[in-house]
C-alpha cells in the first residue's frame, strides 16, 4: 500500500466549466494518452502544497482564504508543456485576484520555480506528452472559467480532507 506523502490545496472550477474543460481532457484520453495523473480528480489549479504534518494548518489556511475571497473568473488562453516535458497543461492568464488567492494559501515558489497557474491535461513521458499536444490543440479554444471553491486533498492515494466554497468579498 502506498502511503500519503503530501497535501495539496486546489482552486476548483465551477460545475459548468468542469464540463467544458473535460472536453479537452477527454480528447487527450481518447487519442490514447492516459498518463499517470490522478484519475477522477476534478479540474483545478494547485495553489499550495504542505507536508502531511501541517494538515491542521492547511485546513485553517483554506478556510481563511475561502472566507476572504469571492469566486473569480480567469481566462484560460494557453496550452503548454512544463520544463522537463512531462506535463501537458492549459493555463489562464496571470491576474491579480488569482495571484492574491495563491499568496494567501502558500509560497509563490514551488519546487524552486515561480508558481505557474495551470490545469493538468496529461502527466506522462516526454514522448507521450509531445505526441498528445496535437490532440489537445485540435479542441482547445480559449475560455473564461470561474473558480468557486477550494479543495484540500492528501496524495497518494487521494484522500479528500475538505471542500469549501469561496464566499468572501475580495
Amino acid at each position: 500500500m502506498v502511503q500519503e506523502s503530501f497535501l495539496t490545496l486546489m482552486a476548483e472550477y465551477c460545475e459548468a466549466d468542469q464540463v467544458r474543460i473535460s472536453r479537452w481532457y477527454d480528447a487527450v484520453q481518447q487519442a490514447g494518452f492516459t498518463g499517470t495523473q490522478t484519475p477522477g480528480l476534478r479540474h483545478h489549479i494547485s495553489l499550495a502544497t504542505f507536508p502531511l504534518n501541517r494538515e491542521e494548518e492547511a485546513v485553517r489556511i483554506a478556510r481563511a482564504a475561502a472566507e476572504r475571497f469571492a469566486p473569480l473568473t480567469v481566462d484560460i488562453r494557453h496550452m503548454g508543456v512544463m520544463p522537463g516535458g512531462q506535463v501537458l497543461f492549459a493555463a489562464p492568464d496571470m491576474c491579480e485576484r488569482l495571484s492574491a488567492l495563491q499568496r494567501a494559501c502558500g509560497s509563490d515558489v514551488v519546487g524552486g520555480h515561480l508558481w505557474l497557474p495551470h490545469t493538468t491535461m496529461l502527466i506522462d513521458t516526454v514522448e507521450h506528452v509531445a505526441a498528445a499536444l496535437p490532440a489537445l490543440a485540435k479542441v482547445f479554444t480559449p475560455m473564461p472559467a470561474r473558480i468557486d471553491r477550494l479543495r484540500l486533498c492528501a496524495f497518494w492515494p487521494k484522500r479528500e480532507i475538505m471542500d469549501v466554497p469561496l464566499t468572501g468579498q475580495e
